[in-house]
């Protein structure tokens, strides 16, 4: 099945993090979702930002070899999407277009170039839809993603 939602790092994160069990909660949801519907991708980029953020960023950090299994597991989970040169050119065209970080820019560049439509954010509320993707916050408290696409 072809990917719908490009997850962010953020999701990933909140899914190991337990500061905030409502939200740890919701990313659990779903990434749940994500892996029975088939639907979900996640990016190079991502991939590298969750093994820090999870080995590093949250108090009560993954050790190196948790955040390595882990890693494993979600690029064995969801489709995975290198970062090319295109990507990030027009990542770079992004950051000048619409004034956002370029690190923000590659994820919807990413998005937009493997033509998905929706990227699962936490952050990016700004952009609304932007050159055909738009981003969507699944952690908000009765979000569903069968309301955006289904199976």
């Amino acid at each position: 099945m072809a990917s719908v939602f490009l997850l962010d790092t953020n999701i990933l994160t909140y899914a190991v993090d337990r500061r905030d069990p409502a939200k740890r909660e919701l990313a659990l949801e779903a990434l749940a979702a994500l892996r029975e519907n088939e639907t979900g991708a996640v990016s190079t980029q991502t991939l590298a930002e969750f093994y820090v953020s999870a080995t590093a960023r949250i108090p009560d950090p993954l050790s190196l070899l948790e955040a390595g299994a882990r890693l494993a597991e979600i690029a064995a989970t969801f489709a995975v999407h290198e970062i090319t040169l295109p990507i990030v050119l027009e990542a770079a065209r992004a950051a000048h277009a619409h004034q956002m970080s370029y690190w923000d820019a590659q994820v919807w560049a990413t998005a937009k170039l493997n033509q998905i439509p929706f990227v699962l954010s936490e952050d990016f509320q700004g952009w609304g839809s932007l050159e055909g993707v738009r981003c969507i916050n699944p952690l908000i408290d009765g979000f569903k993603l069968s309301s955006l696409a289904g199976p």
